[in-house]
Parts: structure tokens; C-alpha cells; sequence
């Protein structure tokens, strides 16, 4: 574990979730902040949410369009325009080779200097951010950035040359060591979070649990009232 580098050095990051709307959950104030400060932001969507929503009379088979349209838009919200769907099936994610070889192929193309993803540990007090999609997109992702995406002789049949990315974020991680402030840009992320209209049952209840939340998470690493803030674990390998 390690702080992580300046943001100011810091050209590319690549985000690898599970489903659409994780990232709004987890981090995408930062990414607004990243956005913001130069910084390029990708996103890789492992699945495309097929197993999401509740409305019982929408025909399913147009969920992936719904779901990827919503994310697009959400991302517009933060300043992220590149999105790449892998197209794996909500519910049965697994950390396959085929996986990491996915996520390392993508990580090879963007190049990022940092790569921010889920927790491949479950979190007890909140097993609702360790859906077992989560922790299967994580552990490709880890296992993608050491050592799939930087050795060069995994994955010979992939175009793209290898990249060692610098670091790794974690969201919902159990052993928290970095904070965000992103009380500047809190309304991006409601606004890229409420654009997953097929979501949400109770949008103005969500409204207020995210505030809550997040406030709360300020409060933990000891920020003055009226902030907010996201937590994450960063990996340094050098």
C-alpha cells in the first residue's frame, strides 16, 4: 500500500466495474475531480447489467441498450466520453483467464498510469458492495494489473504492447487508507448516479441516502461539516 502520486502527474486512468452504475456509486465524484484537472478518464463495463432494474413489464431483452445508454450519459456528467462494454452476463461473472485477458487488452490500449476498480474482498458490514460480480470483476482487474497487462509474454496474440500500470484504486475496500474530497463536485456524481433511471424505485430516497452517506464518509476522515467525501485503498508497485 503506498500514497498515491500527484494527481498533476497523472495523464490516463482506467475504470474497470462490474455494472453500469457501480462507478457512480463508488467513485465517481473523484473521476469528476480527475476529469476536471486534465486527467483522462476510460471506463471498461464488464457486464451490462442484464439482471438490474424493476420494471416486471419491460421486455429484458432491451435492458443491455437501456443500461449501456444510461451509463454513457451518466459518464457525460463526470467528463468521461470513452466507454468500453464488454458484454459478459450480469450475475455470472467469474475471474476467468478469458477476463483478465479482456481487462489486460484494454488496459494495454488506454495505457493508464492508474487504474481504479472494486474490492475482490467482501465488506461484511455492507455486503450489498460486495455483490459477487464485484468480486470477480476486482480479481480480474488485479490480476490484469500484476502481472497480466505488464508482461509481455502473456496474451502474445494481443496487438497492443504491454503496460505496467503505476497504481491501483480500490472502492469498497475493508482496509481504507485514502480519501477524497469531493464536496466541488458531489452534484456531478448525483446527477451521473440519478441517470440510471431504470434503477431506481425510490430516486428521492436514494437522493438522500447518497448524501448521507457520503457525508459521513467526510466526517470519518475528519473533513469539517458539510463535506463529502469518497474512500478508496490504493496499491503502489513502485
Amino acid at each position: 500500500m503506498g500514497n498515491p502520486r500527484p494527481d498533476n502527474e497523472i495523464e490516463r486512468v482506467l475504470v474497470v466495474v462490474a455494472h453500469p452504475d457501480d462507478i457512480d456509486f463508488g467513485g465517481a465524484g473523484t473521476v469528476a475531480l480527475w476529469t476536471k484537472a486534465g486527467i483522462e478518464v476510460q471506463y471498461c463495463i464488464v457486464t451490462d447489467g442484464q439482471a438490474g432494474g424493476f420494471e416486471p413489464d419491460r421486455d429484458r431483452a432491451e435492458i443491455p441498450a437501456v443500461r449501456r445508454a444510461e451509463q454513457t450519459a451518466a459518464a457525460q456528467h463526470v467528463g468521461v466520453r470513452d466507454l468500453h462494454f464488454l458484454g459478459y452476463v450480469d450475475g455470472a461473472v467469474e475471474p476467468t483467464l478469458e477476463l483478465v485477458r479482456d481487462i489486460s487488452r484494454i488496459v494495454r490500449k488506454v495505457r493508464p498510469q492508474r487504474l481504479l476498480t472494486q474490492s475482490p474482498e467482501r465488506v461484511w458490514s455492507r455486503l450489498q458492495v460486495s455483490h459477487p460480480d464485484h468480486l470477480a470483476a476486482a480479481e480480474a482487474t488485479v490480476r490484469a494489473f500484476y502481472p497480466a497487462a505488464g508482461n509481455p509474454y502473456a496474451y502474445p496474440d494481443l496487438a497492443e504492447e504491454a503496460w505496467d500500470v503505476d497504481e491501483l484504486w480500490m472502492m469498497d475496500h475493508p482496509e481504507i487508507n485514502h480519501y477524497v474530497d469531493i464536496t466541488d463536485t458531489f452534484d456531478q456524481k448525483l446527477a451521473a448516479l440519478m441517470s440510471h433511471t431504470s434503477q431506481h424505485r425510490d430516486p428521492d430516497g436514494l437522493r438522500s441516502g447518497i448524501r448521507a452517506h457520503f457525508a459521513q464518509v467526510a466526517t470519518d476522515a475528519g473533513m469539517p461539516a458539510n463535506h463529502y467525501a469518497e474512500d478508496f485503498t490504493v496499491i503502489r508497485l513502485r
